[in-house]
Order: structure tokens, then sequence, then C-alpha cells
């Protein structure tokens, strides 16, 4: 039996119907369209006025936030409703805590009287059925309590199987058109992502990609996936370094499914928490990858190279590497005036400067030591380096290199001149069909562009077969070789591959880490102080005075 109503015509009533997706499971009587004709036909038996019907369609009881329900708090604060009608207190809400809160506080302040039809609710009068309010507000609660814990667990076992449950794929893919839960390659970005892996491995830092991005106009993940900022500011729309690390480290990029970085509170907040990487639901192979486990390790490894620096003011080539022998700190890196007045920058301890009277100084001229840095390295690349297996390398480069310039130039306005005169042939052909061409003047003009396209065929087919000179080639591959060996130490990227540390010492001494497997010397010798170009290399190989642990190798040829 439905509340009963004396005095009708004291009240403008609201209804409100909200449906979940999760109720829909209960049976059709949960629909709108029933929920309305419900509680329509009530309001026209008890002769009540209706002000209007507010509905939250597929919205969750958890969720109070909803547009329907929020305009009907609007109506109530404005005083053009007194008394709102629900299906069951479900419809109101399914969170025990916020549905009292209204209940028990908010209706009762705005003297707004709320009855649910099918509970026997009815604020307006006392009944034992009101009593039981709250214990029936938790069990709606431990329903939808029951129905998050379920779909979390389908949920949680798709990630595991590697399928994508997110709205969007990360920045370089999309989701599938026809297959669900899957992603492919977004063509339209994914060269923006190589370049930014490329741009990385060349040694740029994560904050100059992202100034380099912000100079060409490339729009970020956020702008070329039309998401509203909530607070626009003077950086919204604008790469940051952030941004590029989050992108490098993500392993996404290899083809491996990575979810779980974040979870909800509870089934009850929108709110998410950063999760542990340990705790990420990581599933290799799922999808096509955008760079290769190779490029990805060796940014990764250039990365890690620069988080043992603080101060980010000065780049200099062994950041991130260099350390003092006696505390272990990274060393920072001061600038100071010269008597000349130009700058110099100094490598100094950090711990010296953090704690007064712990460590020493160490204060040695940066360019110095990398000098004597690059020396060592360049030793080390010549005596290990097979000079004939770099000489076959480089004539590869350079067979591609003038490959594709002899495409980019002759072979290009070959082709473009060919699909030219293959565009007025057929003109000619039309204008024959449609009589404005006499059969004679077709012939002679037919046969002249067909002789020059023959021409010009026979061009682009000697152009492609052409050899390219030895001499030359060999000439460049020559070039190339010497001019790595005279370079090689100043590349960071082959630094970071070959140096797992520098540390230098309170007396000026320089001890090398090697990665790769080094020649292996006395381990009290020492790489000695030399300045500028007079520091001669090693004598022999077993001179060699560098501490070398035997690792994978990773070197770049």
């Amino acid at each position: 039996m439905y509340p009963e109503i004396d005095n009708p015509t004291d009240y403008h009533v609201a209804l409100y119907i909200r449906l979940s997706k999760e109720d829909e499971g209960e049976g059709p009587s949960q629909s709108v369209q029933n929920q309305e004709a419900l509680l329509l036909e009530y309001v026209r038996q008890q002769r009540l006025r209706l002000k209007d019907t507010y509905v939250d369609d597929g919205w969750s009881g958890t969720n109070f936030d909803r547009p329907g329900f929020r305009r009907m708090l609007a109506a109530i604060e404005t005083g053009q409703v007194n008394m709102v009608i629900t299906k069951d207190l479900s419809r109101l809400g399914r969170d025990y805590i916020l549905t009292g809160h209204y209940l028990e506080r908010y209706f009762p302040e705005h003297r707004v009287r709320y009855i649910s039809l099918l509970d026997g609710i009815d604020t307006g009068v006392d009944s034992s059925a009101n009593d039981i309010t709250p214990f029936r507000a938790i069990l709606n609660d431990l329903y939808a309590r029951d129905i998050s814990k379920k779909i979390k667990s389908v949920k949680r076992d798709k990630q595991r199987r590697g399928q994508f449950i997110g709205g969007k794929a990360v920045y370089g893919y999309k989701k599938h058109p026809t297959e669900k839960n899957k992603i492919i390659v977004d063509e339209a970005v994914a060269p923006v992502v190589r370049r930014i892996f490329a741009l990385a491995l060349s040694g740029m830092s994560c904050r100059s990609i992202a100034a380099q991005l912000n100079r060409d106009g490339v729009p970020t993940p956020a702008t070329y996936a039309n998401l509203t900022v909530a607070r626009p500011g003077h950086c919204t729309g604008l790469w940051s370094g952030e941004r590029i690390s989050e992108m490098l480290q993500n392993e996404t990029y290899i083809g491996n499914m990575v979810q779980g970085r974040r979870v909800k509170i509870s089934y009850k907040s929108r709110k998410c928490l950063k999760q542990d990487p340990a705790h990420w639901v990581v599933v290799e192979g799922t999808h096509e990858p955008l760079v290769d486990a190779e490029t990805f390790a060796k940014v990764a490894m250039l990365l890690s190279s620069r988080r043992h620096t603080r101060c980010r003011t000065y780049d200099f080539l062994l950041k991130g590497l260099i350390f003092c022998h006696e505390c272990g700190s990274p060393l920072s890196v001061l600038n100071r005036k010269n008597a000349a007045g130009a700058d110099v920058l100094y490598f100094v301890c950090r711990t010296y400067q953090r704690l007064a009277g712990v460590c020493t100084c160490h204060t040695v001229q940066e360019k110095k030591v990398t000098q004597a840095v690059i020396r060592q390295v360049l030793w080390l690349c010549r005596s290990q380096l097979n000079r004939e297996a770099l000489l076959t390398v480089a004539r590869e480069a350079v067979e591609r290199a003038e490959t594709a310039q002899n495409a980019a130039g002759e072979g290009r306005s070959l082709q473009s001149k060919i699909a030219g005169l293959t565009a007025s042939l057929d003109r000619l052909y039309v204008d024959r069909l449609n009589g404005l061409l006499p059969e004679a003047d077709f012939q002679r003009l037919f046969s002249h562009l067909l002789e020059q396209r023959r021409t010009l065929e026979a061009a682009l087919a000697q152009h492609q077969r052409r050899d390219r000179s030895a001499d030359r080639g060999e000439a460049r591959a020559q070039e190339l070789v010497a001019l790595f060996f005279k370079t090689a130490g100043e590349n960071r990227e082959l630094l970071v591959n070959l140096i797992q540390r520098v540390e230098l010492t309170a007396q000026r001494e320089i001890h090398l880490h090697f990665r790769c497997a080094a020649p292996k010397g006395d381990d009290k010798e020492r790489l000695p102080w030399y300045d500028g170009e007079n520091m001669p290399p090693p004598a022999a190989k077993e001179d060699c005075p560098c501490s070398a642990p035997t690792l994978p190798p990773a070197l770049p040829y």
C-alpha cells in the first residue's frame, strides 16, 4: 500500500528517476519508462501537483554529482519543490552515508517531504518503515560494493590477459575499430613517438626534446585527443620534460600492454592513486611496437645516467657519470670567471657542498677531466674495434645515403615528368573520343608524346641501374671511419654505453669503470692527470688502468 497524502494541494512534486548499467540486471521493471509510469500514476491518484521529472539515465547510485539530481536540488533551493518521490530508496542513491545526509539533514532543513513508494518510506508521517530506512540504505550500499568487486575482478582478468580496457589508448596508438580490447598504431602521430626516441638516443635531454617539439608546433597528446583542460594556464598545449620522460619509460611502445598504473580509492570515490611499478600489470607482445627493445633499453640507460645529477643548469659531457671517489656522491659543477673574464666550469663534491668539513672539495676544471676521459675512450676504441668491420658498416651507410639522395633528386624529377606525359596522353585520348580532336592530329600528337615518355622511362631505368663510383664511395667510407675515431669520445650515447662511472679522487686521479670487458691491468694503476693535448695514451693493452666489470656488451657497433 502506497502512502496516502491528506493535503495534496500543499505540495509541489519532483519525480526523480535513476538507472545505471548495474541496475538493468535487476529486470525490466527498473527501466526509466516503467519508473516514470509508476510515479505518474501515483501522482494522479493522489491529485498532486507535478513540478517536473528529473532523470539520470546511466548514472551510478554511488555518485551524487548527477545532472538531473543537481537540477532537482537547485529547484529545492529556490522553493519550487517541497516533495520528492522515487520508486525506491536505491533510486535516490546507494551510498548510505550521503543517502542518510539527504534524508536526515538536507530534506528536513529545506522542509522537503520524501516518499519511496515500494519501500513505504514517507518522512511526512511517523511510520515504522522510516525507522528501518538506515538499514535499507546500508543494504543498497552493500549491493553497490558487491557489483564494484565483480566489475573490478573482470577488469583485472582482462588486464592479465593483455586486453586493453582503458578509455583512450596511449599517445601513438588508437583503439581497434572492430576488435574490442585491442589497440593498433595511430599512423598520424606514430612518427612523433619515433622521433622522440631518436632525439633521446642522440643524447638530447627530455627538456630539450620538449622545447624542440614546441618550436616545431607539434600538438601535445592532450591537444591531439581533444581533451578539455580543467584549469588552463600559460603552459597549456605545450610539451613538458615530464611528459617526454614518461613516454620514454613507457613499455607500451615496445609492444607490451601496461595497465593498472592507477587504482581508485573505493567505489564511492572518483579519485585515483598512483600504483608502485611493482604492482602494474604488464603483458608482453600484445600489439605492434613503435620502437625496438634495444633502442628502448639504450634510452632508459641515458635517462638513468642523468638521475645522479642534481643541477641541470649547465650541460656537460660527463653529466650523471662522474662521482667523488672518496664518498661516492655525484659531482656538481660550479661556474666561475677566470682572469680573462670567461666562464669556466669546475667540478665540486656535492657532499662537501652540503656538509662543511666532510670529504674534500675536488675542485677541478670540467674541461680537463673531460679531455682525459675522451682520450682514454679513444684509445679503447682504437685498440678494440675492428677497422675492417667498421669500414663495411660505413660502406653500407654511404651506399644507402647515395641511393636516398639520387632517389630524392634526379629520380623524382624523371618520375614527375613521366607522370605529366601520361596525363597528357590520357587527355588526348578523351578529346579524341569526344570528337574534339581530329584523327590525324591525334595520331601525330600521340606519337610525339609517347616517344618522349619512352625516352624518359629509359633514362629513369638507366639512372636506377647506374653504378656509383666505387672509389668515391670508398673514400667517403674511409672518412666516416676516421671521423668516428676522431669524435667517438665526444658522443654522449657512446660514453653512456661504454662507461659505467667516472670517479675523481682528491689527488686529481681519474678512475674509469667500463661496462664492457676492457683490457685488464694492475689494480693499483690509475689514469694519471695530464693537461690538454699532452696526455699520451697507454703504450699497450696490458697498461690499461681501467677497472672494468664484465657486463653484456651494449656497444653501438
